[in-house]
């Protein structure tokens, strides 16, 4: 059962569970620590027996661990962010305007030299000549392609790197 209460600075609706009576908390609204009052008591019905948090061997260990649900109400308005972004500045906008964003596709039946796989060789090549800096995106690609020798339909992969350049 939660103690329900009021913030007394900036009567804030609180809710905690009952273990945490007597404890102190921070407001989440003004930040002062604040009592959790003690729960409003209730009658025991006679047939229901009455439960005791003391002598329940879990809630007195040293490993015991105090939930503190809290509810904050929903604002109509969107509040204030808790940490400011500072926007770019104009310098770091005007660097990069000079370069156009660049496509290049490395296809992997392009890359195999005398049986051997070179398209790991090519890809890393390629990407030191552009620099971490300059990537914008890099896309795995699927295609088809007809073989002439064969006459079959080869599936094969690629490499789609979007730069500036």
């Amino acid at each position: 059962m939660d103690i329900v209460f009021n913030c007394p600075n900036c009567e804030q609706e609180l809710a905690v569970d009952n273990s945490g009576a007597g404890t102190d908390i921070e407001c989440p609204s003004c930040h002062e620590t604040i009592t959790i009052p003690a729960p409003a008591t209730t009658p025991v019905a006679p047939d229901e027996p009455a439960l005791s948090l003391a002598a329940s061997p879990i809630s007195t260990s040293a490993a015991a661990k105090i939930e503190m649900h809290l509810k904050v109400p929903l604002l109509d308005k969107s509040p204030a962010p808790l940490i400011a972004k500072t926007k770019p500045s104009l310098e770091a906008t005007v660097r990069g305007a000079d370069k156009k964003i660049r496509t290049h596709t490395i296809r992997h039946a392009a890359c195999v030299e005398s049986g051997h796989d070179k398209f790991d060789e090519v890809t890393t090549k390629f990407l030191n000549e552009v620099g971490e800096a300059n990537l914008i995106g890099i896309h795995m690609v699927s295609y088809s392609v007809l073989d002439i020798g064969t006459q079959k339909l080869l599936n094969d992969y690629g490499m789609l790197v979007i730069y500036r350049g």
